[in-house]
């Protein structure tokens, strides 16, 4: 045995495999709680330990305690584990979720928020009403609306005409030309704002009144943004360790499956509900591990979330006489709402006015009682014409699955006024108004409601009613429904009891009976069929019979694309009313007319460059074809609505291009927009090309049009297929695994849309 060499049981057991290398750099991949990040990172291996810096650890979101900097050996930090997998080169860190990322699952947002837009044109909405009763005379009631827009806003004028015939009296202030609203409109959709200018209502609160004026108005318009949710959602926050699935259950349903890595997170991708609920969140991780967390929350649209604010802002002159005189103002207003998210539990609410006789301010608001409802309560002080008064409002509402309660009460003290006195100082507000509503669902035993009104007017008359209601479905989708009213201090119930019968596909049958406080006794049947939604035919026959005489009642309703009309007669025997109605809208874009039914909203005319009987589809639904022009007018829109409008080009000559066959358009409200979709024809032609010797030229030739620059590609049997051809045309070919070749050629005429041509020789 050399001098070197000792005896096997004296030699040092075997190096470690981290020790096999005493320094080195290694390049890893890296798992952060079992998740792999994207990039290597380089790891120093000193005296069997591993050194990282710190800004790779913050690079893989990792937030180390204390924030140190510069090189860290990883044994040395607290709650870390790590293991080097040297066999596939990863480092492995195991750390608490709390240091990693936080992650926020969901949105405020319903979908992504889209420009609205607006094009030049015109609408008038018109309805005609025709009245004639055997007692009464004849009169025509029309009706109208007339709207300008564009970018710069919507302007609209309402009115009506009237008319009166055999008889009618001719002091009768209704008569003629009588004009009602006429406003410009303005919203910025980006800051969320509306100004109006013109005939405008007041901005109000649940606790205030509203009045009409002419001046202008401020306010915020959430409505400019249908994706915005306004009110606070519950969110739920956990941690978790490594990868995970998450599933949210909402009072039993599924709504929806995430998955989180490791870290903290706070979910919001709650569906938009309103009262108390209890959500369940089940977690899954690799290895099938679920925990299950029930949380209780109560959702409510009545308060405004975190840091949201929604105001008015209005001043002009009292209108006086409306719906009396065209042009009639008093004296000037001022009024202010607003109301501000404090917290997702609390939003304040504040509210004054202004006259020459009149000031008022007010200040209340909205609090969540955790899952247990909301509390709201306002007080409010104005001094008018020398005279002070306050009021006090109260109120309580809670709702869930099972039990709907709302409690409100109004008190005012002294001489209490706002803008509705201004203009009519001899009216007296109510001195007090009290009501309690009830509503519980039974199950298979129908749903009970039950209500108490107490009201005490400006005089001190005093009106207390009692409502009582009970519905359920029951067989063949029928329903029950039975309700019983009284006035406290009269003797008798007026009690009603009905049964509605689905008769066919569209039409419901309902047989009811009631009686009167006053006892008198009635027996009505109805049947009615709804008017189809793509149009037709719908009507409505009724007849009472009882204690008085009997009543009759029909109607139809024949509802068209361009116009809805309607006609029916009702009465006694003794006395009949007759009536017909027409009603509709034309609208002005794109230099022409179109008719529709009547549009309350925004709308969207479809223009195809000129080619008629194209198919158009609104939200997946057929709903008709362009005119000769071109046009077709989708007169359903809901303002801010990012609708889908696609055509269908199926039917058109082969030689028409459709470049775009869908577009997403949101339409600002009360306006209309030219959309386009630009067909266009394009001279095409299948060519054969050959060579010198008669043979097809070789699969995958490459020729280029000298003319455009467009290239195509030789396919079988030496077919080439070009576009945007002209009359006369010259081709380059690099022939596949040979030389260069030209050919010219002219397009035929009378040969269809794309004729086939050749074979011609390429030389």
């Amino acid at each position: 045995m050399g001098p070197g060499l000792g005896v096997a049981n004296e030699l040092p057991p075997p190096p470690s495999e981290t020790a096999a290398i005493a320094d080195a750099t290694l390049y890893l991949d890296l798992l952060v709680n079992q998740m792999p990040k994207a990039e290597l990172v380089p790891v120093q291996q000193r005296a069997g330990r591993l050194f990282i810096d710190s800004a790779a650890l913050s690079a893989a979101g990792i937030s180390l305690p204390g924030t140190p900097q510069g090189e860290i050996a990883l044994d040395s930090v607290a709650a870390l584990h790590s293991d080097y997998d040297s066999q596939n080169q990863r480092l492995l860190l195991q750390v608490p979720a709390a240091w990693l990322p936080g992650q926020q699952v969901g949105a405020r947002n319903l979908y992504p928020a889209s420009d609205a837009r607006s094009s030049f044109g015109a609408l008038f909405n018109y309805d005609l009403y025709l009245n004639d009763t055997d007692e009464g005379g004849t009169y025509l009631a029309a009706w109208n609306e007339l709207r300008l827009f564009d970018s710069w806003g919507s302007f609209a004028t309402t009115g009506q005409w009237r008319q009166s015939f055999n008889g009618a009296p001719e002091d009768d202030s209704r008569l003629g030309f009588l004009r009602y609203d006429t406003t410009w409109r303005y919203t910025d959709e980006q800051h969320l704002l509306t100004f109006e200018a013109g005939d405008v209502i007041t901005g109000a609160l649940p606790w205030t009144s509203s009045v009409r004026v002419g001046g202008v108005q401020l306010s915020r318009d959430f409505g400019a943004r249908p994706d915005l949710v306004t009110y606070p959602l519950p969110a739920f926050a956990g941690e978790a360790a490594v990868p995970t699935s998450l599933d949210l259950f909402i009072n039993g349903y599924k709504t929806s499956t995430t998955e989180l890595q490791p870290g903290p997170y706070t979910l919001t991708n709650v569906p938009f509900i309103n009262g108390a609920g209890e959500a369940v969140v089940v977690t899954t991780d690799a290895l099938g591990r679920q925990v299950s967390t029930t949380l209780p929350f109560y959702v409510t649209s009545s308060l405004l979330a975190k840091g949201l604010s929604d105001f008015s802002l209005a001043a002009g002159s009292l209108r006086r006489d409306y719906a009396l005189r065209d042009f009639s103002y008093g004296p000037g207003v001022a009024s202010a709402s607003l109301r501000h998210g404090l917290s997702d539990n609390f939003t304040l609410e504040s509210h004054l006015e202004s006259a020459e006789s009149l000031m008022l301010g007010g200040l209340g608001g909205n609090m969540r009682l955790g899952t247990f409802g909301v509390l709201n309560a306002a007080v409010a002080q104005s001094r008018f014409e020398g005279e002070q008064g306050q009021q006090v409002a109260l109120g309580y509402q809670y709702n869930s699955q099972r039990l709907g309660f709302n409690y409100q009460r109004l008190q005012r003290h002294g001489e209490y006024a706002d803008l509705s006195r201004v203009d009519t100082p001899y009216m007296r507000l109510s001195q007090r108004s009290e009501q309690v509503t009830l509503s519980l669902n039974l199950d298979s035993y129908g749903s009970l409601g039950a209500g108490y009104f107490d009201v005490r007017a400006g005089d001190g008359s005093r009106t207390r009613l009692i409502n009582l209601s009970w519905s359920k479905p029951l067989w063949g989708n029928s329903s029950l429904y039975l309700s019983a009213n009284r006035e406290v201090g009269d003797s008798q119930w007026a009690v009603q009891a009905q049964w509605v019968i689905p008769f066919d596909l569209r039409g419901t049958l309902a047989l009811s009976m009631e009686r009167s406080a006053d006892g008198e006794r009635l027996q009505r049947v109805n049947y009615s069929r709804a008017v189809p939604v793509e149009g037709g035919v719908g009507f409505n026959l009724g007849y009472a019979d009882g204690d008085r005489e009997a009543y009759r009642q029909a109607d139809v309703t024949w509802r068209l694309q361009s116009v809805q009309l309607q006609a029916g007669a009702y009465g006694s025997s003794g006395s009949m009313t007759r009536w017909a109605d027409a009603s509709g809208s034309l609208v002005w874009m794109d230099a022409g007319v179109f008719a529709a039914n009547r549009i309350d909203d925004a709308f969207v005319v479809v223009s195809t460059s000129g080619y008629a009987d194209v198919p158009v589809r609104y939200e997946n639904q057929l709903i008709g074809r362009t005119d000769s022009k071109g046009h077709l007018l989708v007169p359903y829109s809901s303002g801010y609505y990012r609708g889908k409008y696609e055509i269908d080009p199926m039917e058109l000559p082969a030689d028409i291009l459709a470049p775009q066959v869908e577009q997403r358009v949101a339409v600002r409200r009360g306006s209309g927009y030219l959309l386009e979709f630009p067909l266009k024809q394009v001279l095409a032609a299948s060519i054969v090309l050959v060579d010198a010797r008669q043979q097809v030229l070789k699969l995958g030739s490459r020729v280029t049009d000298a003319h455009s620059g467009a290239q195509a590609v030789v396919g079988w049997d030496g077919l080439v297929y070009l576009e945007n051809l002209s009359a006369h045309n010259r081709l380059q070919v690099d022939v596949a695994d040979g030389g260069p070749c030209q050919v010219e050629f002219d397009l035929p005429e009378g040969q269809g849309p794309i004729p086939l041509i050749g074979p011609l020789v390429c030389q």
